[in-house]
């Protein structure tokens, strides 16, 4: 109960709206003291924008998050032309918009999980590359989705201490309000690209994301493809409109 209580952000009007008029059922509390709805009448995609990960008994689900703009785009498109297939929606969905940036590398990863609804998709942390003097620096700006920055920071110093990556002189974080800086300082002679491809290798520099786009449905779990998944968020709006349409009458009446 502890957990119910929270500040509501400006998208929960989109979320809640409706939930008055009967649109959704309800179901008793955990200790049956009062009733609460069993899905919510949202008007916003909420499974593909905020993605969902977990793991059950013999099935898993790791749905990435996506642009919510991208995504409402994409439903609108389906709702005018409901035949349109995957390549088409993916005009409006570019791929999957992790929010700790970084860069996806290639795309079949994503296009798979999109057709059959699993696939792997490769994340490699954006930089730039500075000059301090005659040194270079390797700027980190933007980390893989789930990557810890303090723990990648100590594993990039214990590899510097171990000689295991040849090259860093020191590791700094000075990430502040204005976003992430991890700053890499390198030896007179190393090779910015050399490094890079060795941290790729040994620390989460670069991580994969595998997608299984698996959700329940009618109390049965399923991997859906992301027409699939869209549709079925349009027939939740049909049936939440039907269900307020309904209920205006009745109170008109």
């Amino acid at each position: 109960m502890r957990y119910t209580e929270a500040r509501m952000s400006k998208p929960s009007e989109d979320i809640l709206k409706d939930i008055e008029k009967d649109t959704v059922n309800f179901t008793a509390t955990y200790d049956d003291t009062g009733k609460e709805p069993s899905v919510l009448p949202t008007r916003l995609p909420l499974l593909l924008a905020n993605g969902s990960e977990g793991i059950a008994v013999g099935m898993a689900t790791k749905i990435p998050p996506h642009n919510i703009a991208e995504v409402l785009d994409a439903t609108l498109h389906l709702v005018n032309n409901p035949d349109a297939t995957v390549e088409e929606l993916m005009d409006f969905i570019k791929g999957p918009d992790f929010p700790t940036g970084g860069i996806i590398f290639g795309r079949q990863g994503f296009t798979d999980a999109y057709r059959t609804g699993r696939g792997k998709v490769k994340i490699r942390a954006k930089y730039h590359i500075e000059q301090n003097g005659n040194k270079e620096l390797i700027v980190l700006d933007e980390l893989p989705y789930q990557v810890n920055k303090l723990k990648l920071v100590d594993q990039i110093k214990e590899l510097k201490a171990k000689s295991s990556v040849e090259g860093i002189e020191k590791v700094e974080d000075m990430s502040g309000r204005e976003g992430t800086r991890v700053v890499i300082s390198l030896k007179k002679d190393a090779e910015p690209q050399i490094v890079l491809n060795n941290l790729y290798k040994a620390t989460p520099l670069q991580t994969t994301f595998g997608i299984i786009m698996l959700a329940v449905h009618n109390k049965e779990p399923k991997i859906f493809t992301l027409p699939q998944m869209l549709e079925v968020f349009l027939s939740h709006r049909k049936t939440v409109i039907i269900r307020r349409t309904i209920f205006d009458l009745e109170k008109a009446k």
